[in-house]
C-alpha cells in the first residue's frame, strides 16, 4: 500500500489532500505539533470530511495514523514513505525543512532508491521549489545527487474553501465540495500517481496566477473590507452591497491582466470569476475573517495576492479602481492574535503607511500605485464604502 505524509493536520490536511490521498487508497500518516491531534487520530483511527455545498454529505476517513513533526518516529516515516505534502503555511515550511533533511538522510542510509514526490499545497507561488532549497542548505553534496535522482519537488496550486466550523469531533472537517489541485507534471519522480481532483500540467505558473489573482485576491479583499466593517465571516462580508460589489469588480480587474499574461479563452476565464464569486456565497461556509485575512504583511509581498494582481493589470495598460481597495484595506487589518497584523500597524505608527507599504509591497513611495492605495486607505478611515 502506498504511503503519505500529511505535514499539518488541520482542516485543509485532513479535509483536502489528506481526505482525497486516503480515499485513493493511500495509507496517510499526519504530522502535527498538537499533541491532541495527534493523540485524537491514533486512539479514534477514523473522522469525517463533511461536505458542505448546494448537495451536503459526508465522507469517512480510516486509513490514517499520526506522529509529531518533531518526534524521533518522523524521520523512519520519510525513510520509507512515497510522497509527503504539506498544509502548514508559507512560513512554517523552514523548519519542516530540518525534519525532511534527516528523513531523507535515514532513507539513504535505508537504501532506499524508490522515488518520493514532496508537494507543497499552500497558498504562495512555487512553495515547493523553497521548501526544497531550505531542505537542500541541510545535505551535503551527495545527498543532494540522491535527491536528484530519486525525490520530486513538484510545485503546485491547490484550490478548495475549508473553513473551520464546529462539529461534536474536534478531528472532523468542513470543506466545499470543488476542489483542484494542479501539479507541475515535469519535476515529478517516478509513475505519475492517480487520484480524485489530482491533475498534471505542463504551464504551472498560469494555474498558480489564475487562483491566486482569483480566488486568494477576491477572498482576501473581502476579509480586510469586511473586518473594517466588523463581520465575523466571508459569507456576512460578501453579502454586503458594497463590499461584494468591490470584490466582484476586483476579481474582473485582475481577471483582465491574466487574459493578456496568459492568454487565457476570454470567455473561460469570466465564467470561472463568476464560479469562484458564487463559492464565496456558499451558506454552508462560514469562513472566518480574522483566518483568511491572517498574516498581510505576506499577502501585501510583491509576488502575492494583492500586489501583483495590481501591477499585472498596470503592466497591461488596464483599470485597477477596485483592486486597489485590496492593499488599502489590508493596511488596516486590526487582529490582535495575528503577529504580521501586530507588527504591521506597529510600523504604521511608528513610520507612518505609506513607509510600511513601500517596505512590505516594494512600491515606490512616488509611483501611482502607491498614491492610489494610499488615496483609498485615507478613505478608508471610517470604513466608508457606500461610494465604491
Amino acid at each position: 500500500m502506498k504511503q503519505a505524509i500529511q505535514f499539518g493536520a488541520g482542516n485543509i490536511g485532513r479535509g483536502f489532500m489528506g481526505a482525497i490521498l486516503e480515499r485513493g487508497g493511500w495509507h496517510v500518516t499526519f504530522a502535527d505539533v498538537v499533541d491532541s491531534i495527534v493523540d485524537g487520530i491514533n486512539t479514534n483511527k477514523h473522522y469525517t470530511v463533511h461536505i458542505l455545498d448546494q448537495e451536503c454529505y459526508d465522507w469517512e476517513i480510516t486509513n490514517i495514523s499520526a506522529v509529531k513533526s518533531t518526534g524521533p518516529m518522523i524521520a523512519p516515516a520519510i525513510a520509507r514513505c512515497d510522497l509527503i505534502t504539506t498544509a502548514v503555511g508559507p512560513l512554517v515550511l523552514p523548519k519542516i525543512a530540518v525534519t525532511i533533511a534527516e528523513g531523507i538522510r535515514v532513507r539513504i542510509a535505508a537504501g532506499n532508491t524508490e522515488p518520493m514526490n514532496i508537494i507543497c499545497c499552500e497558498n504562495g507561488l512555487r512553495t515547493t521549489t523553497k521548501l526544497k532549497n531550505e531542505t537542500f542548505q541541510h545535505l551535503s553534496p551527495e545527498e543532494i545527487a540522491f535527491c536528484d535522482e530519486h525525490i520530486g519537488f513538484a510545485d503546485c496550486a491547490v484550490d478548495r474553501i475549508c473553513p473551520k466550523p464546529e462539529f461534536d469531533d474536534p478531528l472532523d472537517a468542513g470543506v466545499e465540495e470543488y476542489m483542484e489541485w494542479d501539479v507541475e507534471r515535469s519535476a515529478w519522480k517516478g509513475d505519475l500517481i492517480e487520484v480524485e481532483g489530482l491533475t498534471y500540467t505542463d504551464n504551472l505558473m498560469a494555474c498558480l496566477e489564475r487562483k491566486l489573482f482569483t480566488l486568494n485576491s477576491g477572498h482576501a479583499i473581502c476579509a480586510y473590507l469586511g473586518s473594517l466593517k466588523g463581520y465575523g465571516t466571508i459569507l456576512e462580508s460578501i453579502r454586503d452591497d458594497a463590499i461584494g460589489r468591490i470584490v466582484h469588480k476586483a476579481m474582473q480587474e485582475s481577471g483582465e491582466g491574466l487574459i493578456r499574461e496568459f492568454h487565457f479563452d476570454p470567455d473561460a476565464h469570466h465564467a470561472y470569476v463568476e464560479r469562484i464569486f458564487r463559492r464565496f456565497q456558499n451558506p454552508h461556509l462560514q469562513d472566518e475573517v480574522k483566518r483568511v485575512g491572517r498574516e498581510p504583511i505576506r499577502k501585501l509581498a510583491a509576488g502575492d495576492r494583492l500586489i501583483k494582481p495590481l501591477t499585472t493589470a498596470v503592466s497591461y495598460d488596464l483599470p485597477v479602481d477596485h483592486l486597489v481597495y485590496g492593499a488599502a484595506a489590508a493596511l488596516r487589518f486590526d487582529c490582535p492574535d495575528d503577529p504580521q497584523s501586530v507588527e504591521l500597524l506597529q510600523k504604521i505608527r511608528d513610520e507612518g503607511a505609506e513607509q510600511a507599504l513601500s517596505a512590505y509591497s516594494g512600491l515606490e513611495a512616488d509611483s501611482i500605485l502607491h498614491r492610489r492605495i494610499m488615496e483609498v486607505y485615507r478613505a478608508l478611515e471610517n470604513a466608508e464604502l457606500t461610494k465604491c
